[in-house]
């Protein structure tokens, strides 16, 4: 009982607002302090765990991802990108949708940053899509939907994190995260195409595009294609390791902004900054959550949850269910990397007790933490998007679009559930 009231006193300190790295720490604190027979001892292998963290080589690709995210958020190669898919969709009802859908899709696969991916389809597809006379739901969960896609198609860093937090292969999890992605981008394009075939005046056709010639749609596309390539078939292949492949990813991210002439000082030194600063935010998460992992196992809180699933439930499926529910709601209030260093370390013990695979585990993890970017109302892809859009579109306009596509996030979540070979289809 006293593991749960530090678990609840945590959640509730985190819906107040107070700072993740704070929460984690503090309450670790103030439980080994009053709990009789515990005290600061508990804290003692700290040291060697924070040492573990700070030397982990799969955890050193996080920085290099978001850099080289961020790299290319600056490179202006999304804006090239989404006007040569609009051109190739031209005349075709709900096209600009589906190329947002698409360029969203291929920035996921080059940058893995869900902020900057939002903020970059907000500021040039979201006007594209109003003045074109979209209806603003849909043209908002387009937006919406399409930038959270980094969260599940490799190279994420919720799939890093995951990988480090349940002891598997980076490169397995990006194998098993490839066909659930493209799987969710179908269903994403499926209902647009749908939705304007019977509601004509939802997505109109877009018919005055500029024309693009073959030189510049190889330009716009083909560089992002071969970076992704690279950066992913690397892995894949087992020639590079998420790290090393990640470091080449920066040097491609700077080779592209060199050719779009995008490159110079303040591009870096923006970059160089918060690459520091969301890195810094993550690692200082992640230690608070080693200290409150500590005194909550120490408590007995593990066990405690291994044995109501193992021996009073019993049921595979059960755990699955509850477990998937749990994550799905607190995606509501709190963000992915408070869940992944919350409950995900509970879980695992339990998912290893029933024998479930753990890559196929991770995926489900990964796609339902997806949804919590966009569930309002604290869905941090909804608070990008409205700072992005200004006074152009409702906040209740962002929260209706967005409803259809976190239904399809759930669909897809439930046939990954049910058909686990989707998850090994490239393993």
């Amino acid at each position: 009982m006293i593991a749960m009231s530090m678990f609840i006193v945590v959640l509730a300190l985190l819906l107040l607002g107070i700072p993740v790295a704070f929460v984690f720490g503090t309450v670790a604190m103030a439980f080994a302090f009053f709990i009789p027979n515990l005290g600061f001892e508990v804290f003692e292998v700290l040291p060697f765990r924070i040492f573990g963290i700070m030397s982990n080589t799969t955890l050193m690709a996080v920085p290099l991802f978001i850099a080289m995210g961020l790299v290319l958020e600056k490179s202006q190669m999304a804006e090239r990108l989404l006007v040569s898919m609009s051109a190739l969709f031209r005349g075709v009802r709900g096209g600009l949708a589906v190329s947002v859908i698409l360029v969203g899709a291929m920035l996921a696969a080059s940058t893995g940053i869900v902020s900057a991916s939002v903020v970059m389809m907000s500021v040039i597809a979201l006007p594209l899509m109003l003045k074109a006379g979209y209806d603003k739901g849909l043209a908002a969960g387009t937006v919406a939907s399409s930038g959270t896609l980094g969260q599940i198609i490799p190279p994420s860093i919720i799939l890093i994190i995951l990988g480090d937090v349940m002891s598997v292969s980076v490169g397995d999890l990006f194998l098993g995260a490839v066909f659930p992605g493209l799987l969710l981008v179908g269903l994403y394009i499926a209902y647009i195409l749908i939705r304007a075939y019977f509601q004509p005046s939802s997505a109109p056709v877009l018919e005055h595009t500029q024309d693009v010639s073959a030189k510049e749609l190889f330009i716009s596309i083909v560089p992002p294609l071969l970076l992704m390539v690279s950066v992913l078939g690397s892995i894949f292949a087992g020639i590079a390791s998420p790290t090393e492949s990640a470091a080449f990813g920066v040097v491609g991210a700077l080779l592209l902004s060199l050719l779009n002439r995008s490159l110079n000082f303040e591009m870096l030194k923006y970059a160089t900054l918060e690459t520091v600063k969301l890195n810094g935010m993550i690692f200082m998460i992640l230690i608070g959550a080693t200290a409150f992992s500590l005194v909550f196992n120490e408590l007995g809180g593990s066990d405690m949850i291994l044995e109501y699933f193992s021996e009073d439930i019993g049921n595979v499926w059960v755990f699955i269910g509850v477990a998937m529910l749990a994550i799905f709601i607190l995606g509501f209030f709190i963000d992915f990397i408070e869940i992944s260093f919350i409950i995900v370390p509970i879980l695992v013990p339990v998912m290893a007790e029933f024998g479930i695979d753990p890559i196929w585990f991770a995926v489900l993890i990964a796609m339902n933490l997806q949804a919590s970017f966009l569930t309002p109302p604290f869905g941090l892809s909804l608070f990008f998007l409205k700072g992005a859009a200004g006074d152009s579109i409702k906040t209740m306009e962002i929260y209706k679009g967005i409803i259809p596509f976190i239904l399809l996030q759930l669909l897809a979540l439930g046939l990954v559930v049910l058909f686990p070979d989707l998850v090994f289809a490239f393993i």
